[in-house]
């Protein structure tokens, strides 16, 4: 496995490039209100715990990955659907103000997407999903607006919103030659082969990459002592020739074209995780659009991700390129 050295001025001048792109990416998925609470510590269970102030914050896999990418100047499309309730203003209301485009989003009977939070004092989470508007995303809304997902340079999906839409939103970007990035995330074990075969990336975590392949998890946690080039093969087995495994704290692995690229972690202190994942993704779908490979948008994302982990709730952590700049230079 190649460890991967650019620098930090290389990382920076990426980063100025997703602005600089006229090239737009489309996200079709889920919008969240999310309902956040801090405590020393995660509660067991039947336990309950003291809490600090409730905090709503927008969120939602897919939003939180539009508003990431859209911060750092990249030109968002943004596909779903919100309810009628007031979380519904409150969600479209902070992606447009990070630049997303929600002039298409689906407006529903119903509440909106939501999530209850927990996070404790070293920065861990618990996160419970109730789909609201989400599931109300379906194939017929997604082909009306196929010319969206048609005019992007790269799709980015998650499993936040029905699985048949899904399916028909990567179809619509592969029959068109859009390059998409699925997320298996919240974690389905087996992908239907529909959308395997109509999708380009998959970024998965560690754990859910051992289960998706059959891969037995190292003992000691020993990412890097594991056969990457046999894990390489076993990916592009199960479809995919291109792959991005997040290992936490401990950066990630790039799988491209069966080379395997080792992508240094970024280290902050860590205020709260809540959303880091998405901020990754959000940053390789804007890396990706604007024509870096996807090495390069990796090490952009880890360095926009980690910004993310010195803030609380998700979309409300996410930096500019300036502020991400500032605080790494």
């Amino acid at each position: 496995m190649q460890t991967e050295h650019i620098s930090k001025e290389q990382v920076f001048s990426d980063l100025d490039g997703c602005a600089a792109s006229e090239r737009t990416l489309a996200v079709v998925g889920s919008m969240n209100a999310d309902y956040t609470v801090t405590t020393e510590r995660l509660p067991g269970p039947g336990e309950t715990v003291n809490a600090g102030p409730l905090i709503v914050l927008p969120g939602g896999k897919s939003g939180n990955q539009a508003a990431t990418a859209a911060r750092i100047g990249a030109r968002v499309h943004m596909l779903g659907a919100v309810g009628d309730d007031s979380n519904a203003d409150f969600l479209l209301d902070k992606l447009k103000a990070a630049g997303v485009d929600v002039d298409d989003v689906l407006h529903v009977e119903g509440p909106s997407g939501t999530t209850v939070i927990t996070v404790d004092s070293r920065g861990e989470n618990t996160i419970v999903y109730s789909p609201g508007s989400n599931a109300r995303v379906s194939v017929e809304y997604v082909e009306e607006h196929a010319s969206v997902i048609t005019g992007a340079a790269v799709l980015g999906l998650c499993l936040e919103s029905p699985m048949d839409t899904v399916i028909a939103a990567a179809r619509i970007a592969h029959e068109a030659g859009v390059k998409v990035l699925v997320n298996d995330s919240p974690f389905v074990p087996q992908l239907p082969r529909e959308l395997v075969e109509n999708s380009d990336i998959l970024l998965v975590n560690e754990h859910e990459m051992s289960q998706l392949l059959g891969i037995e998890e190292p003992a000691d946690g020993d990412w890097d002592a594991m056969d990457w080039d046999a894990i390489a093969r076993r990916m592009k087995g199960f479809g995919y020739e291109q792959a991005v495994i997040t290992l936490g704290g401990d950066g990630s692995v790039v799988i491209d074209d069966g080379e395997c690229h080792r992508v240094p972690p970024v280290t902050v202190k860590a205020v709260d995780t809540t959303g880091c994942g998405d901020s990754f993704m959000g940053t390789i779908l804007a890396g990706l659009a604007s024509g870096l490979t996807l090495v390069r948008a990796a090490h952009v994302a880890a360095y926009v991700a980690a910004y993310a982990a010195t803030g609380h709730g998700a979309q409300a952590s996410y930096g500019t390129t300036e502020q991400v700049r500032a605080l790494f230079a």
